[in-house]
């Protein structure tokens, strides 16, 4: 069983997605089932054309989501520090996943199995209640990144960046974040010139 201590950021996190009426022993239940796991550089939660085992959240670190399109890596999204990330349907459904899940650097997570996921979902009304806020903020985040996909310029996606997720810029090397926003690590650099 994992204790409070080791798992602060985890609970902040869960709470922070939680009504104000939330029992706090179902929150402690809930963070019981999360084991610490430890990823190092370039190792991979899970490899494209797998089954993802893992729903997590990462203490400390940083993991790309990326897809092959014809030999080429795509970056789709940047899981930082206090945040959850899995590869959804792979890990909900046990189906291949389409995408590959790699710690960018030395990574700390605590991750859950399907198994005890789906208890929790079903058992932990804190815990349905977290993942119903958890996929309603995400659902809206991705809508919103589609739109700016096809509404701003890359210029404008990166200060939109710069004012949203200044630790993306701090943290992430620069051909991740060019990949993330669909443009060449080339004008990614111009685009950092003009702006910085």
């Amino acid at each position: 069983m994992a204790t409070l201590s080791k798992i602060n950021n985890l609970e902040v996190f869960l709470k922070t997605l939680l009504p104000k009426d939330f029992l706090e022993n179902e929150v402690l239940e809930a963070l019981a089932y999360f084991k610490k796991m430890k990823v190092r550089k370039n190792e991979f939660l899970v490899n494209q054309n797998e089954i993802c085992c893992h729903f997590c959240f990462v203490e400390n670190g940083i993991l790309q989501h990326a897809i092959n399109v014809e030999g080429e890596e795509r970056t789709t999204y940047l899981a930082l520090k206090n945040t959850v990330t899995t590869s959804l349907n792979s890990f909900l459904h046990k189906v291949s996943s389409r995408k590959s899940i790699k710690a960018i650097v030395d990574s700390t997570l605590w991750v859950i199995t399907l198994e005890d996921f789906n208890y929790l979902l079903h058992h932990n009304k804190a815990f349905h209640q977290f993942y119903f806020h958890l996929i309603e903020k995400q659902i809206c985040l991705i809508d919103d990144y589609r739109i700016d996909l096809l509404t701003l310029t890359p210029e404008e996606r990166y200060r939109k960046l710069l004012v949203n997720e200044p630790k993306l810029l701090q943290e992430v090397p620069l051909h991740y974040l060019a990949s993330f926003l669909g443009i060449s690590t080339r004008h990614m650099s111009r685009i950092r010139k003009n702006i910085n």
